[in-house]
């Protein structure tokens, strides 16, 4: 047996000698650094096309490297000279899809390997060197184990026999490091690319990292977070699923070792703003964090910034927080099924008493979610029911949205009366949503009111959506974003000390009740409508698009165009605006009943912000 260590600074073809005569590694991680490691399937011929769809189909974790010729023991496009039968460290043998043990070497089914074919897959091994050259440390390195790797709860994409559930490894990292960790094997897709899951192991049916289903548990230092990358294993957990009278494949952590030196990243850093990997946490409970290109971030900071205008002058920057739209519209991107709330009825004295601004921004994002294939609801005041359900049958007559979006009521009237309506039966542990959306919605103020911006208490308007806000809250994987343009809306109580003290009558209307997330924009519909624009910019990014599929199946271009049709457009939102008023929805600054919002004339105010909203998130992304 030797060690890592002893023989790191060896070539890889006298490592694959010491292997051939009968000396066995441990494992091979943090073996012969900067060189292509390879993970191995060895299966009988007929099996071969649709293990290699297979592979094809689920690259991050089969990245095929080559594919023999049946009986072809020597793999000449990765090593001068080689023999799979007896090179690898360790086999295993399964007979119709079951384990029956080790094997050294398999000199013994050397016929029945005449009808066989190898896959030499991509090893995250290989880029090693380059997690190093960037800073990070690996920890299953430094504490002498092999890697930990885990069965998860990620379907891989189904090819013939072949299909089951992805393997990931997982290693623990400085959360200052996340940036650098990403970036450096983001380039390496040949040998799994960038990690598939940041966070929080249970979100993706990992239930104890000190139990890892192959390898050694890996103890993580104070401040590490778990990344896990897509796990060539997956090779082996095929094989069983697809149940072959004879299969061979390596020993997890014990690879096969090539001659080919990886292309390391060049000393100057990569510019290019589309193929660099920016990480973000998007939730606490549990800890969960996406990513993005640079090139992306940009567009969607620049959304942010052009929403913030303030055109009323009433000092709402004093409410900003840089980053907001881009947390949420991420967090937002991962969701399933999204709740949103919209009904300000800030004009007491007339029927209906809501205001333009809300609706539009709601509509917005709900028909982008639909178009990204989410679940989406609204939910609203119980006496607006009626009057939002024409709204949405005639912005699916128009074209503003592509189906109906089923529409809720709450009301508080028993204990357990949130719970039930926020998770299934109840139960906390299986919520019906992952991300509730206030726009424009009245919030509680800290008196328990309801105030517009003219001091006015409607609470009798007013049912009470905010009670789903707090209880959120203490409802792991739930998370909630408020979009407001004056402090008084539901989820803006995370800035309320901001409102007191810089809004107008701040002091008594300020809402008490916060979201995760709170996007302050010059008018609310401003902020629908971005967050509309931010989810098209993300799921149009390549890799945030490869980091919400895990890696598996195929990229999603061909939807790209559905995408696009969802964005708010002028015409779109005129029509909107129109339908508001034929059912009596007045301006909310003016009580006008006519083509504004907040005083603010459509043409060419709302009009002009639309049009700049949609030429940032359509504007072709710059090479460097």
């Amino acid at each position: 047996m030797f060690t890592t260590r002893s023989f790191r600074s060896f070539l890889p073809s006298a490592i694959r000698m010491l292997i051939h005569d009968g000396k066995r590694a441990r494992g091979t991680s943090g073996m012969v650094g900067g060189y292509k490691q390879a993970q191995i399937v060895i299966l009988h011929k007929f099996l071969a096309d649709d293990f290699e769809k297979f592979c094809h189909a689920n690259s991050g974790p089969l990245p095929l490297l080559y594919r023999s010729q049946p009986g072809e023991w020597k793999c000449t496009i990765l090593t001068d000279n080689s023999d799979i039968r007896t090179d690898c460290p360790q086999y295993c043998k399964f007979q119709c899809g079951n384990f029956t043990g080790y094997k050294s070497d398999l000199l013994e089914y050397t016929k029945e390997m005449e009808d066989m074919t190898t896959f030499y897959l991509g090893c995250s091994f290989a880029f090693e060197q380059a997690i190093l050259k960037a800073g990070v440390p690996i920890r299953n390195v430094e504490q002498k184990r092999n890697v930990s790797m885990y069965k998860t709860s990620v379907p891989c994409r189904e090819v013939g026999r072949f299909q089951c559930n992805m393997v990931v490894s997982m290693t623990p990292v400085p959360e200052g490091k996340l940036d650098a960790v990403a970036q450096a094997t983001h380039p390496a897709r040949d040998v799994h690319g960038a990690p598939v899951h940041i966070g929080h192991p249970g979100l993706i049916g990992i239930q104890d990292l000190s139990r890892p289903d192959y390898g050694d548990p890996v103890q993580p230092h104070q401040g590490d977070v778990p990344v896990f990358w897509a796990c060539g294993v997956t090779g082996v957990e095929a094989v069983q699923s697809c149940k072959p009278p004879l299969a061979f494949t390596y020993s997890p952590g014990r690879m096969f070792i090539t001659d080919c030196k990886r292309n390391e990243s060049s000393p100057v850093p990569n510019t290019d703003p589309a193929e660099t990997v920016q990480t973000f946490c998007i939730s606490q409970n549990p800890l969960h964090y996406s990513v993005a290109s640079a090139a992306a971030v940009q567009k969607i900071r620049a959304l942010e910034c052009h929403i913030g205008a303030d055109p009323g002058d009433r000092g709402i920057k004093a409410l900003f927080i840089q980053d907001e739209l881009l947390k949420a519209s991420l967090c937002m991107s991962h969701a399933a099924s999204v709740l949103i709330t919209t009904g300000f009825p800030t004009h007491f004295n007339q029927d209906p008493p809501e205001e333009t601004d809300g609706p539009p921004g709601a509509i917005a994002m709900a028909a982008m979610l639909q178009a990204l294939k989410k679940q989406v609801a609204i939910v609203t005041d119980h006496r607006a029911l009626e009057m939002n359900k024409k709204i949405i049958e005639d912005a699916v007559e128009q074209g503003i949205l592509r189906t109906q979006v089923p529409l809720l009521s709450f009301q508080d009237d028993s204990q357990d009366s949130t719970l039930r309506f926020l998770c299934q039966d109840g139960n906390p542990q299986t919520p019906r949503y992952d991300h509730l959306v206030a726009i424009e919605r009245a919030g509680r103020a800290a008196d328990g009111n309801y105030y517009n911006m003219r001091k006015v208490n409607i609470k009798h308007l007013v049912d009470p959506i905010d009670t789903l806000f707090t209880s959120a809250s203490t409802i792991p994987g739930i998370m909630t974003t408020g979009i407001g343009d004056g402090g008084n809306e539901l989820g803006m109580g995370k800035v309320k000390e901001a409102v007191r003290k810089c809004m107008p009558r701040g002091e008594l209307v300020a809402c008490d009740v916060g979201a995760d997330f709170a996007i302050t924009a010059g008018v609310s519909n401003w902020g629908g409508y971005a967050v509309s624009c931010a989810l098209y910019i993300l799921n149009c990014c390549p890799i945030h698009d490869r980091y919400l599929r895990k890696a598996v199946g195929f990229p999603r271009h061909s939807e790209q165009d559905s995408w696009a049709s969802a964005l708010p457009t002028v015409t779109k939102e005129e029509k909107l605006l129109e339908i508001l008023v034929k059912y009596g929805i007045r301006s909310g600054k003016t009580g006008n009943l006519g083509m504004e919002v907040d005083g603010l004339p459509f043409y060419d105010t709302h009009s002009a912000m639309i049009q700049q909203l949609r030429d940032i998130t359509l504007q072709p992304v710059a090479m460097a």
